[in-house]
């Protein structure tokens, strides 16, 4: 029967256990070792006598909250990295704990006052997320807390995930070699961001790999806009020996080589193959033909961090120095229907 008022020591009669066994089950205690068999039960007989641990009370046994930070950039306002918070969600949901997301805009000072906010309501830890793959530097007032970088580097003796970008060039690459295509080109990025230097790196290097002549590999560095990228792409393939292989900095930028190779005429991908980055859903799927692209794996990064933050949680509770990590997470090639053989 359903009781508003039942009592650990209610669930633990129902559960054939102590109360205290009780206790560590539902509070998540680190350091116990409890069979999953005994879990379950214990999480049936609260279930069926409607037995919730006072959140309040809880806290003060464990100086624990159950909720983590999530302190991103413009993460939680824009279409294309909302995977980052559902990855941290879904480990969070397994921890039984709840992700606060904030969003600052790029604005110091209102980061410093969400900050603030979280701290005051005791999370456990906080996620520092960035909306694009750069070096960052975890704010002072978030010194004393577990912090993991989010799709992003820091300096600091911090845990990070990032995106391989490297790996992510060589899969562009492989995946025009495999149709192959042997002049190739790349429209990359003239911004200093990691992704701007790993991803053509790890394109040349495979292209190289693969025995085929520098001279016929180009790669040319623009703003990372869709008309600064068609003006690339236009020069690019109005010459004689132009490349039957394109890959594109992002997907973005993939449109507006989209735009410039229906100018001079070309189809894709009978004339050219195009491969992007990124997997942005209302582009790659939108254009026609449908792009192949190298996804940025966000839902694997959200992820990682948040189960790396819960291991720094448990290491601070049981006074054990946080391990700190690095990951760099490879993409998957997301193949449609742009990439073809090069023409005869």
């Amino acid at each position: 029967m359903m009781s508003e008022r039942a009592s650990i020591r209610d669930v633990a009669v129902r559960a054939g256990v102590s109360p205290t066994t009780v206790s560590h089950v539902l509070n998540n205690t680190p350091g116990t070792r409890t069979s999953e068999k005994t879990r379950a039960r214990v999480h049936a007989a609260a279930a069926e006598l409607g037995y919730s641990a006072n959140a309040v009370a809880r806290a003060l046994r464990t100086r624990r909250s159950d909720s983590v930070g999530f302190v991103g950039d413009e993460i939680a306002t824009t279409p294309f990295a909302g995977k980052l918070i559902l990855g941290a969600q879904e480990v969070v949901r397994q921890h039984d704990g709840v992700l606060l997301v904030t969003n600052t805009s790029y604005d110091a000072e209102l980061e410093n006052r969400e900050i603030r906010e979280l701290l005051s309501r005791d999370i456990d830890g906080v996620l520092y997320a960035a909306m694009y793959h750069r070096v960052v530097t975890v704010p002072a007032s978030l010194h004393a807390a577990p912090v993991v970088v989010l799709n992003a580097r820091t300096n600091d003796d911090r845990s990070w995930v990032s995106p391989d970008e490297y790996a992510g060039g060589e899969d562009a690459a492989q995946v025009l070699i495999d149709a192959g295509h042997r002049r190739l080109a790349m429209i990359g990025n003239a911004d200093p961001i990691p992704a701007a230097s790993g991803r053509p790196a790890g394109f040349l290097a495979r292209a190289a790999a693969a025995g085929i002549p520098s001279e016929d590999v180009t790669v040319v560095y623009v703003s990372p806009t869709a008309g600064h990228a068609a003006e690339a792409a236009m020069r690019l393939l109005d010459r004689p020996d132009r490349p039957t292989g394109l890959f594109c900095f992002n997907d973005l930028m993939a449109m507006g080589a989209y735009n410039s190779a229906r100018r001079l005429g070309l189809r894709i991908p009978d004339d050219l193959s195009v491969v992007g980055f990124d997997d942005l859903a209302i582009l790659s799927a939108a254009v026609d033909p449908a792009l192949t692209t190298v996804a940025l794996p966000h839902l694997e990064m959200g992820a990682w961090a948040a189960e790396q933050l819960y291991v720094e949680i448990a290491a601070r509770a049981t006074g054990q120095p946080s391990p700190v990590r690095h990951a760099e997470l490879r993409g998957e090639v997301v193949h449609r229907a742009s990439v073809g053989s090069p023409p005869r």
